[in-house]
């Protein structure tokens, strides 16, 4: 699966980053959500799936290869 974030909808709460920092960091310009990793698998997947839930703004989702 694909990592896809908005930037314009994130709000720089951090939840990624606290769920998955092998995947999500904040930019040091605004905070908004940068992505590490663009593609996810296994127990990776979950841990996405976990952020992209906990995302307050819905910035993250996952798409399909």
């Amino acid at each position: 699966m694909r990592v896809v974030t908005d930037t314009a909808r994130c709000v720089g709460s951090g939840q990624c980053v606290l769920t998955d920092p092998a995947v999500f960091d904040q930019s040091d310009e605004d905070g908004t959500v940068l992505v590490l990793v663009e593609h996810v698998e296994g127990e990776r997947l979950a841990a996405v799936e976990e952020a992209v839930e906990m995302c307050p703004s819905q910035a993250i989702s996952l798409a399909d290869d």
